[in-house]
């Protein structure tokens, strides 16, 4: 349960820093419910990790969290912002999932 609740929590992460890409874009009224998605967003991220981590070892989490929101914002980036996918950041970016995929396998079996 408690993996499952670190990938929910990498989602809002991706939602917060998706929220501030668009209050980017926004103008007017819009930009303000653009900041309340990313304070909701960065809160239920928070309170999530800070559950999971009671749990699961900390670095382990922090890093997977992180690896989460970082490839879900990349993708963001790229499938909604049109920010290029280049052979190098796709390459870099398959690295990072790896590499989540990997602290997930070791977190498990020690």
């Amino acid at each position: 349960m408690n993996w499952f609740l670190l990938i929910i929590a990498g989602l809002f992460e991706v939602g917060f820093a998706t929220c501030l890409g668009k209050a980017r874009e926004a103008q007017g009224s819009a930009t303000v419910g653009w900041y309340v998605g990313f304070l909701v967003c960065l809160t239920l991220s928070m309170i999530l990790l800070v559950k999971v981590t009671k749990e699961l070892p900390i670095g382990t989490a922090y890093a997977v969290w992180t690896g989460i929101g970082a490839v879900g914002s990349v993708l963001v980036g790229i499938f909604v912002f049109k920010e290029p996918a280049t052979f190098w950041r796709v390459f870099f970016l398959s690295t990072l999932i790896l590499s989540i995929i990997g602290l997930k396998f070791v977190a498990s079996h020690d």
